[in-house]
């Protein structure tokens, strides 16, 4: 029981050495309450033209599908709250966005946070996750302590707001457990919900991602559809509406994790700089950026759907 508990604290320190806001650990099973949720949601068809949802619905749910042996997930959160923004005569792009891709930057630090235990501790088999498997990442870090499910869906904490990234690793080494967010700290407040122009978060803390702009600037492949027109308010990747309303996130504090950081020009860009956007300097400012994935040209769809009246 000691060494469990040595280890936990290990992890803990090796987690706040690399720059992680937070880490919190949860016993490996399957998440019962989730998955009647999922499977609504699904049939609901809430994830729109995202049909790769709909795939893995068994590891979704059960962590040890994914790694084998596993014991325990290690939940983690990374501030990527900006010091400075955007002008405001500009197109708009999430914030998690400004600078390198987040994906690439924090699987690193997983990958030597278990190498940093595999010589600590002896041989682990483990499998590091940000977001591009089938992890349902706020229910674990919800599990783990780290914080509540807003009304919006997304991940919030006391001190620092939501405006940060969340990443696992799972690993079959059984670990200290710790007791899970219960307590939801919206209370009566509807502020996300009020805000979103499109209507696409709903009650019960669940979201329609198809009328969600991120989902339409980033995931839709096709064209924009006509029932986004002039509620897009000028975001032409992603989205921060919900997060910009959310009175807990007067908290936020920017992050220092350089990589983050904007390229120039970026943030000077105004409106006309955005609409002559070229493809050379498209590839410069995003050479590394996650706005790579809606490429060029969908970039400049999203531009200019909103520009059109």
């Amino acid at each position: 029981m000691k060494k469990i508990q040595q280890y936990s604290n290990l992890i803990k320190r090796h987690a706040k050495r690399l720059g992680f806001l937070d880490c919190g650990i949860a016993k490996a099973d399957f998440l019962e309450k989730e998955a009647p949720r999922l499977e609504s949601w699904l049939q609901n068809n809430y994830h729109g033209e995202m049909q790769y949802m709909e795939n893995h619905f068994d590891k979704r749910l059960d962590p040890r599908l994914l790694v084998e042996g596993a014991k325990s997930v290690i939940s983690l959160s990374y501030n990527y709250f900006p010091e400075e923004h955007q002008q405001k005569d500009a197109y708009k792009i999430a914030k998690y966005a400004y600078g390198e891709d987040y994906h690439h930057v924090i699987k690193n630090k997983l990958f030597e946070l278990l190498e940093c235990l595999r010589e600590d501790i002896g041989e682990i088999n483990g499998r590091c996750f940000v977001d591009s498997a089938p992890v349902l990442e706020r229910a674990w870090a919800e599990r783990s302590g780290l914080g509540w499910n807003g009304k919006h869906t997304l991940l919030i904490q006391k001190k620092q707001g939501s405006f940060f990234f969340l990443a696992e690793l799972i690993i079959d080494l059984e670990l200290e457990y710790d007791a899970p967010f219960t307590t939801d700290h919206c209370g009566k407040c509807t502020r996300c919900i009020d805000a979103c122009p499109t209507e696409a978060i709903l009650p019960n803390n669940n979201i329609d991602a198809s009328k969600c702009i991120s989902y339409a600037t980033i995931e839709l492949r096709d064209n924009i559809p006509v029932t986004f027109k002039d509620k897009m308010e000028d975001w032409m990747f992603g989205c921060d509406i919900c997060q910009d309303v959310c009175p807990w996130n007067r908290f936020s504090k920017s992050h220092n994790e350089p990589l983050f950081s904007p390229k120039s020009p970026m943030l000077e860009m105004n409106k006309r700089d955005w609409e002559e956007l070229t493809e050379e300097t498209f590839k410069k400012v995003f050479k590394k950026s996650a706005v790579k994935r809606t490429k060029f040209t969908g970039l400049t769809r999203n531009i200019n759907f909103i520009k059109e009246k």
